[in-house]
């Protein structure tokens, strides 16, 4: 592996992470508003879990994966997202950071691309 490939899903070793594993959104959203700083979710695996009811605003989930993931109605547009694969994931509902094109979208949802943040002009 050279210094430029980073491997595709982190160990994420916080009780944050732990609980959106474990799909237990409630007390993640309760023990993430005690915190001044959160940790980063980038490289995480999410497939298949059921996030619905999930408080997204400020997670860094750049490059993470939630294939088949159920997504429903979570707000994402104050998370980072770059990266991150939705390959066949629940997505009715959901809002996506505004720099999200919705080609980049379908893509990901359909074919597994990776997102990519559109560039936006000066």
């Amino acid at each position: 592996m050279d210094e430029h490939h980073e491997p595709e899903v982190h160990a994420i070793d916080h009780p944050l992470y732990d609980l959106l594993r474990a799909e237990d959104i409630k007390t993640f959203n309760s023990e993430k508003a005690k915190l001044s700083e959160l940790p980063s979710l980038a490289h995480g695996d999410f497939r298949g879990l059921d996030l619905r009811g999930l408080d997204a605003t400020g997670l860094d989930f750049r490059h993470a994966y939630f294939r088949g993931a159920d997504l429903r109605g979570i707000n994402f547009a104050k998370s980072r997202m770059e990266g991150s694969s939705i390959a066949s994931a629940k997505i009715s509902g959901c809002y996506f950071p505004h720099r999200l094109d919705a080609e980049e979208i379908v893509m990901s949802l359909n074919h597994g691309t990776r997102m990519r943040y559109a560039i936006l002009p000066k």
